[in-house]
């Protein structure tokens, strides 16, 4: 068993009084994302309680605050990439919740756990770090606010205490005559752990440079700021000859770490290539920006909860009362496991696959409460109170969903195996977006992989099955 209790709490302060009482033994969940592998692979050891506060109202929310941006602890990375304020007050945090993961993952990550889980390598700590942001810790003590840029301990260490959580993160909003970017190099196109990151923020006088923040991930222990080349560009223009000088001093400053995704060699020179690409986009004002309607795949659901429910507290004993395809059902077993395998082993819905276990294949992507989650990464008693819908509730009365039936007729398929997991997929990119573009079906497909049919039949597919829909009005 992965926890002897699961507690799932209506307010802050019950979850800041749980904390106090059982200390060290307790964590907050949200997303999980990274703290449920934590657990299953014995590197979080002791935790015996989940504090669970995704059902806490009011904690997604994003705001603007006397010129300052505020983020709540449940906000979703695709809250960040959906928010029009994110997009034209803070570019660069959208860009890295972009970068972050799939859509499922988006779904459940957030941009608090980002932060939390400290790694150097976690895609919104940099931006957040070159726009001055700060956290706010609050326990059964009080509330402290700490910069960002005194969080971090080391690798995976920060110096929250452990009747604490991180209830706000808050940073400027970009002014008018203020520019930012973000920047990554991965090893492949999407569920990509940065090899290197940047963010960049300038404040411009004129064609001058008044102020620069940069920081950088991926290359040191924690997330680090370029306060050399900060310096250098103050009071310049962004000529070829400052770019140059300016990359070649970012590749000297760090002493990269060397690891399986790159050699510190490498990640010199991709510091100096990051540092002028980002410096050339935002002299020519030539910055990226997101797709105007990104796929997202939580439906009209918009990433929150379909309703609210009471406080529980549920340990082995107790029944998991949930909602299965429709189907309102009661169980005794399954509570000390991920979401997976209680479908799996419990709730007799096979179709959901296990192959990865770890949120990178997709082969078990299901539905909570509306949206598209990794079903490993999820903990079994978060269905409580709960919708769920597997591959087996995708068909209405029996007749196949179109995109079932298009992926018969274009012979998507062929071991079957990750097919479940692209039929949801699929599915609820139609739900939230009927007349997808080639790409909005590809983007919807990233947190799924194949070793068989090259994605092309299922590309295909979900193109055929939108047309269909809208051909008889569906």
């Amino acid at each position: 068993m992965m926890w002897k209790s699961y507690i799932s709490v209506s307010t802050l302060e019950e979850a800041a009084l749980l904390l106090s009482q059982h200390g060290a033994s307790a964590r907050i969940i949200a997303g999980g994302t990274d703290l449920l592998l934590e657990i299953e692979r014995g590197q979080r050891k002791g935790i015996e309680t989940l504090i669970d506060i995704t059902r806490v109202a009011g904690l997604s929310e994003i705001r603007e605050v006397d010129d300052n941006i505020v983020l709540g602890p449940l906000v979703l990375h695709n809250h960040v990439v959906d928010s029009l304020l994110i997009r034209e007050k803070a570019l660069p945090l959208a860009q890295a919740c972009w970068e972050v993961g799939a859509p499922q993952i988006r779904n459940r990550g957030t941009v608090a756990g980002n932060l939390i889980t400290a790694s150097p390598a976690n895609d919104t700590i940099t931006p957040l770090m070159a726009m001055d942001a700060s956290v706010k810790l609050q326990s059964v003590r009080g509330v402290r606010t700490v910069p960002l840029s005194e969080f971090y301990a080391g690798v995976r260490r920060t110096v929250m205490q452990p009747d604490e959580l991180l209830s706000e993160i808050v940073f400027p909003a970009l002014k008018p005559n203020e520019r930012g970017v973000f920047l990554k190099l991965g090893l492949r196109r999407a569920q990509a752990i940065s090899v290197v990151d940047i963010a960049v923020v300038i404040e411009f006088d004129g064609d001058a440079v008044a102020r620069t923040r940069i920081a950088m991930g991926s290359v040191a222990p924690t997330i680090i700021r370029l306060t050399e080349v900060e310096t250098y560009l103050t009071g310049k223009q962004l000529s070829e000859e400052t770019i140059r000088e300016a990359a070649i001093t970012a590749g000297s400053i760090p002493k990269p770490i060397d690891d399986v995704r790159s050699t510190a060699t490498y990640r010199s020179e991709m510091i100096r290539v990051l540092m002028a690409r980002s410096l050339h986009m935002l002299a020519n004002n030539a910055i990226p920006q997101l797709p105007e309607h990104p796929p997202k795949l939580w439906g009209a659901s918009e990433g929150r909860p379909l309703s609210e429910t009471s406080s529980y507290n549920l340990s082995a004993e107790d029944m998991i009362v949930t909602t299965i395809n429709g189907e309102k059902r009661e169980f005794t077993v399954g509570y000390g496991k991920t979401l997976l395998r209680f479908l799996r082993e419990d709730a007799g819905m096979p179709g959901t696959k296990e192959g990865c276990a770890e949120g990178e294949c997709g082969a078990c992507t299901v539905y909570l409460d509306g949206v598209a989650v990794m079903a490993c990464l999820v903990p079994a008693p978060r269905a409580h109170h709960a919708e769920i819908v597997t591959v087996e509730g995708l068909a209405n009365g029996g007749e196949l969903h179109p995109v079932q039936a298009a992926f018969i007729e274009h012979a998507a398929v062929q071991c079957g195996y990750c097919t479940p997991g692209f039929l949801m997929a699929g599915a609820k990119l139609l739900e939230e977006c009927p007349h997808p573009t080639r790409e909005d079906a590809e983007q919807s497909i990233t947190g799924n992989l194949c070793r068989c049919t090259g994605y092309y039949p299922i590309v295909n597919a979900l193109m055929d099955a939108a047309q269909k829909r809208e051909e008889i009005g569906s």
